[in-house]
Order: structure tokens, then sequence, then C-alpha cells
């Protein structure tokens, strides 16, 4: 028995023993398991090296990007969805581990060479995650790319599902128009949109609300086609977008809002973040704060401490990304001069949004892989389905929080939310 026909007895033991309630299916052609349901592909005998190797959870990543392993009849949702089989932990504990080791050897010393990988990585994952090179890895792969899954105005941001069955496209105006409201926009007004991506809401508010819009952001990808579609819209007079970070901006403005922006930025420029935005608020102003947050744990280093799966997610698509927790940012808003008035969570929201990103990014992958490249396509698949998950599971929440600049007397708000629902 040759090193690949062990390897394929060591897969063997281990899906036999833990009975994952899917089939998996071997480099060989044989299939372990159920007869019908979705199948994990084992393409690659190398994988037995690589996680002896390196235990790791970007180990497993890897994996998927380079086709190592692979899913036929069904999805990664398909699998999420399969009833859970028992603890993890508890079934490796009954794995044969003396034959498990009897065979091993054979199959380390026989390997020559690792498995080519494409780094997929960012160069630095620990800078500041509003760094330009930062945001040009993440933001700059390609318009035609994010095309592909985002709705026809292009917001990368959390959707607002008026009902659940709703399509992206309508959420995503439905989002902007919720914000609109909650800055409850007024003609003329000056509105800054930090982190403007391809435009949308500058573009939406100047439209339905009349009023005059500034952009900033470090994605020249981004910035180029916002641009376009500004000129498109016959905007020209009423929008500005610049390439500049929030911190050089000046002036000051009557609204201000920040959608999927601040996880960027890294805990250690938060108070710089709020006290910018405070500057350039008018007193009275609104702003709107739209932000990914982690769970709170009650002990502050348990709270902060990078799990594997958030160290995966700042090397491959998010580098230098940090969350805070609804907590911290409200503690924050308030000790910069900003007073609270109403905290919205659209964690739901979020896993439909990236659910239906990632079906659709699904649904035309050929188009996917002729514009980036397989292993790339790959990567952001398995990113959008796990983000769905994750919010799915309550894992990270989102919320949007709507403060004014400190000031002594009436808010200028109304006093109920009734006006964001007529």
């Amino acid at each position: 028995m040759d090193a690949t026909d062990k390897a394929a007895r060591i897969v063997r033991t281990v899906v036999e023993t833990l009975k994952p309630g899917f089939a998996v299916k071997l480099w060989t052609g044989e299939r372990i398991g159920p007869a019908t349901g979705p199948v994990l592909t084992v393409n690659d005998p190398d994988i037995v090296w690589q996680v002896v190797r390196r235990p790791a959870f970007s180990t497993l990543i890897e994996m998927w990007i380079s086709k190592a392993v692979d899913i036929e009849d069904g999805s990664l949702f398909d699998f999420y969805a399969l009833p859970s089989q028992g603890k993890l932990r508890s079934k490796l504990k009954t794995l044969p581990k003396l034959a498990i080791l009897r065979d091993l050897p054979a199959v380390l010393f026989s390997r020559k060479q690792m498995t080519a990988r494409t780094d997929l990585s960012g160069r630095n994952p620990f800078v500041s995650g509003s760094s330009q090179e930062a945001i040009q890895h993440h933001y700059d792969i390609s318009n035609a790319f994010y095309r592909l899954f985002l709705d026809e105005r292009m917001v990368y941001s959390c959707g607002y599902f008026k009902d659940f069955a709703n399509s992206i496209d309508e959420a995503q105006i439905d989002k902007l128009d919720h914000i609109c409201r909650k800055l409850r926009l007024k003609p003329g007004e000056r509105l800054l949109d930090i982190g403007c991506g391809w435009g949308a809401m500058l573009i939406h508010a100047a439209k339905n609300y009349g009023v005059v819009g500034h952009g900033v952001s470090l994605s020249e990808a981004q910035t180029q086609l916002a641009r376009e579609r500004i000129r498109a819209e016959g905007l020209e007079d009423k929008i500005t977008i610049e390439i500049k970070s929030y911190a050089e901006l000046t002036g000051s403005f009557d609204k201000i809002s920040s959608i999927g922006m601040f996880e960027h930025l890294g805990l250690a420029n938060h108070a710089a973040y709020f006290s910018t935005v405070q500057r350039l608020l008018k007193p009275g102003g609104v702003y709107l704060h739209h932000a990914i947050t982690r769970r709170s744990k009650g002990d502050i280093k348990k709270t902060l401490r990078k799990g594997p799966e958030f160290k995966a997610l700042i090397k491959y698509i998010f580098p230098g990304g940090e969350l805070d927790t609804i907590g911290m940012t409200l503690g924050n808003l308030e000790a910069h001069g900003f007073l609270v008035y109403d905290v919205e969570n659209l964690r739901e929201h979020y896993a439909r949004t990236c659910r239906l990103w990632a079906e659709r990014l699904h649904a035309r992958f050929d188009e996917a892989i002729a514009e980036v490249g397989e292993a790339k396509a790959r990567l952001w698949l398995l990113y959008l389905t796990g983000c769905s998950i994750t919010f799915e599971r309550a894992s990270a929440q989102i919320f949007q929080t709507v403060v004014t600049k400190r000031a002594r007397g009436p808010s200028g708000l109304p006093p109920t939310r009734a006006d964001l629902y007529q």
C-alpha cells in the first residue's frame, strides 16, 4: 500500500468515525457516507500532510481557495443547514489514534513538496485598516467583480428589509431612504458621507432630499466609478467626492453619515475618528453611525481577543480591521461630545444581505472566475457565506446609531420615530 492509499485510509477512518452527516468523496472517486445530499470532495491527498503540519483555521481556508476541497450537489449554505451531529470535540476523542499513527509516517515522509498556494492575504494584515493600502486591498479588486453580486446601485453595506422576501435591490433602496429619514435631511443641507463607496448614498440623498453632498474615499476604483455615476445623474453641481482621509477634512456639515467604514479603522484610531466627526459637524447636527460590532464578554481582554476566524478575516479580506462592541461605541460617542438618540440592530438584515450576495456570486461564478481568477472568487464566496452565517448565529451584530452634536436646548429631532415610517 503506497502513501496515497494510506492517506485515503486516514481520511476514510476519520469520516467513518466522526459521521459528519454529509458524504465525502475522495480523489479516487470513492464516496463515504450518505448516498444523497451535499458532498465534500477531497481532490488532493496532500491535505493530510497540510492538516498535520499546520492544524489551523487558515489551513482550511487555503484548502478551499486552492480547490483541494470542494462541494458537489449543494453549496456552503447546505452544509450549514445540516442537522447537528453532536459535539466535534467529543467525537475527536473517539478517533482510533493508533491506527491513524501507523499510516501517518508514510504519508508525511513520502511528500516532496507542498502544493502551491495562491497568496491572497494582505501584504500587512495588521496595518491600520483605514490606510490606503488596506482599503485598496479590499475595494480595488474590480468594479466589474462587485457588480456580479451587489444591487444595481452597488451598495456594499447591510440592506434594510421591510420584508425578508424583498430583493436586494429593494432592500438597498429602502436602506438608503431609511438612513436619509433618520438623518432628517432637508433641502440645501450639507451632507458628508465618510467612506462613500460608489456614491449611492450621496446620489440618493441629493436626488430625493435636495442636499448638497460631499464624500471621501481612499479607493481610486470606487471613486472613479462614483464620479461617472454622478455625472450620469446630472448631479455634478450637487455632489463632490475626494480621495482623501476623513482626518484631512475641513469645513462644517449639517449632517454626516458613516456606513460600513468604521470597521476598517482599528481600535487605536477610534478616539481620533470621533473627534474629527465632532469637529466637522455643526452644533445640533445629526450623525448616523452604521457599523458591525462584536459581542461583549464582560472582561475587556476576552472581548477583544482575536479568534481564528477573525484573524483569517483580517488576513485575507479586511487588513487592519477591528470591531468594538455597541457599548464601546456609545461610550466613545458620549465621551466625544455627542448625545445618543437612537440605536437599531440590523443583525438579521445583514445575515439576509450576505446570503443574497453569496447566492448571486455563486450564480455568476464563471464570470467571477474570469474577472478575478478562481482562487479569489472562491475566497469571496467563502467570505460572503461565512458572514451570513456569522450574523445568523448572532456571533456579530450591526447597529445604526443616531446622535446629535451636544448642545443645550432642544435637539431639533421629532419627539418620536413615527416620521421614519410614514
